[in-house]
């Protein structure tokens, strides 16, 4: 298969889901590791994907644009890890938790595992599904009920008005994108107004963001940085950016991705 040829195809993979991972190309293509990083740059200097740790993703321009739950669930995946292993360590045993839809959240659900005692409410199908599935008898979870969007998220007046007599210690929200005058974003408008009813039902909220998300502006407004209690997001945020951050957000959490910890060995 030619360069070009490869390029197309994956060009076209891309913008079927939304993102790519370089394995599935790999085998997809039946090249090596190398020529796929090396055909997302190229694809990447011309505009045409987004290049991300671990593979790609469509560029669409569109500050509606909502990829689906399947296409970003391999993205970022060791900076999700991290900022997940980081943020739970907020929530004790007996705690009130609500999770909110995305593929971050939903690594924070796996680690919430290892908590007792706690009662979860959510609006997540993937999150409910993970918590039901360890079949824990201290473990509570609340499904918001909803219609199901691109995300695998419930919304809606379902959701919101479940959601509107409700009262948790925390909040773990997730979002398509946080900037310091836009705030945290998403480019779904029911989407965003269930995530502001999650907003108001929590004592405390706990944003989980990779860096990739730093600038990206969705179409509707979730919460100004300010009325957040923390943001765990991973060590690739910039200098600027964290200064910025740091101005308006009560605590700022950077996780180290384990798989750059490895590389780098032990100091």
């Amino acid at each position: 298969m030619l360069a070009r040829q490869r390029q197309e195809r994956i060009l076209e993979e891309v913008r079927r889901t939304g993102g790519a991972r370089v394995s599935d190309l790999v085998e997809l293509l039946n090249v090596s590791d190398m020529t796929v990083r090396r055909d997302i740059g190229i694809l990447a200097g011309k505009g045409l994907v987004s290049r991300v740790h671990g593979g790609a993703t469509a560029i669409t321009g569109r500050s509606a644009e909502e990829p689906g739950f399947a296409a970003k669930s391999g993205l970022q995946t060791a900076e999700k890890e991290a900022i997940a292993h980081a943020a739970v360590t907020v929530v004790a045993p007996g705690d009130s938790v609500a999770i909110s839809a995305g593929t971050t959240t939903y690594a924070v659900a796996r680690e919430l595992l290892a908590v007792p005692h706690l009662t979860v409410v959510t609006n997540s199908v993937p999150v409910g599904e993970v918590l039901h599935a360890s079949g824990r008898d201290d473990l509570t979870v609340v499904l918001t009920g909803g219609v199901r969007t691109p995300s695998d998220a419930l919304t809606g007046p379902v959701a919101v008005a479940a959601l509107y007599s409700l009262h948790v210690d925390w909040l773990f929200l997730g979002v398509h994108g946080f900037d310091d005058r836009a705030g945290f974003t998403t480019p779904n408008l029911v989407e965003a107004e269930t995530d502001r009813a999650l907003v108001r039902c929590a004592r405390r909220v706990v944003v989980v963001a990779d860096s990739t998300k730093w600038r990206v502006v969705g179409l509707s407004s979730i919460a100004r940085l300010d009325e957040v209690d923390v943001l765990v997001t991973d060590s690739g945020l910039d200098d600027e950016a964290q200064q910025l951050v740091r101005a308006r957000v009560p605590r700022l959490v950077l996780a180290e991705p384990l798989v750059q910890l490895h590389r780098e060995g032990p100091t």
